[in-house]
């Protein structure tokens, strides 16, 4: 007997009308603004979903609620979602692909463009203000860089396990920029979210051993051979350690 077709999963735009008032006295009247969200479904019945923005695509931080939630409390909205959400989505993912290709094809000032015009459509994209945060950092313009990292470490989504190639790059273009303190700081905001990562423990110890902080650099090293034994980089940076500053012949661009 043929099994029953699989439940397609929920993903698109959903609305909820939000009536405020408006005025005072005799002049004070009701008025109704449709909210958009964008809604992707997990597993388990559960719902992301994003707000989104007013150049309709997707932004800031998501939130998981249970499919009844989301139909109880949003309507299915698939013509917006396909003649206007969708289209936005494809732009701003086409600016920050360009902006990745540039970048590493080392054209940071075609890169930064792209990246500019993914903002424009969403500044509080992650991989968008990450990437322009690279370009400045390979550029030198380090104040500029720190703009960036003054946005990065107030969001969230910034330190989540999907952009950890992201914030791991960064952090370790800041040491390679002799931004040393800055290094740690954001270093430290990782931690927030991400204790359990060895190679963020090792990426403190290097920005450490830098500074000639050696007991610091030290103390890092043990952590991330703690979360994994079987690191042997970290075990070979403890062992030059060992042997004193002789043994370490580091530069901030290795």
């Amino acid at each position: 007997m043929a099994c029953c077709p699989t439940e397609e999963r929920i993903k698109g735009a959903f609305s909820t009308a939000k009536t405020s008032k408006v005025g005072t006295g005799a002049t004070a009247k009701k008025v109704s603004t449709t909210i958009y969200v964008f809604a992707e479904e997990l597993e388990d019945d559960k719902i992301e979903i994003q707000a989104v923005n007013e150049n309709h695509v997707p932004t800031g931080p998501t939130r998981t609620i249970s499919r009844d939630d989301l139909l109880r409390d949003f309507f299915p909205d698939p013509e917006y979602y396909h003649k206007t959400m969708l289209p936005q989505m494809r732009e701003l993912a086409k600016q920050i692909a360009s902006g990745e290709r540039h970048l590493k094809n080392g054209q940071p000032f075609t890169a930064e463009l792209s990246f500019a015009n993914a903002l424009n459509l969403d500044e509080q994209n992650i991989r968008a203000n990450f990437g322009i945060g690279l370009v400045y950092l390979r550029r030198g313009e380090k104040e500029k860089a720190l703009e960036v990292l003054r946005r990065l470490v107030t969001l969230d989504a910034a330190f989540e396990k999907r952009h950890k190639h992201l914030f791991n790059e960064f952090g370790i273009n800041l040491r390679r920029n002799g931004m040393y303190e800055q290094a740690l700081d954001y270093y430290g905001r990782a931690l927030d979210f991400a204790k359990d990562d060895e190679h963020l423990f090792f990426n403190i110890a290097r920005t450490h051993i830098e500074r000639r902080d050696l007991g610091r650099a030290r103390e890092a090293l043990e952590q991330a051979l703690a979360i994994n034994p079987d690191f042997a980089e970290a075990r070979d940076y403890l062992a030059k350690l060992a042997r004193g500053p002789a043994g370490l012949k580091l530069t901030p661009s290795s």
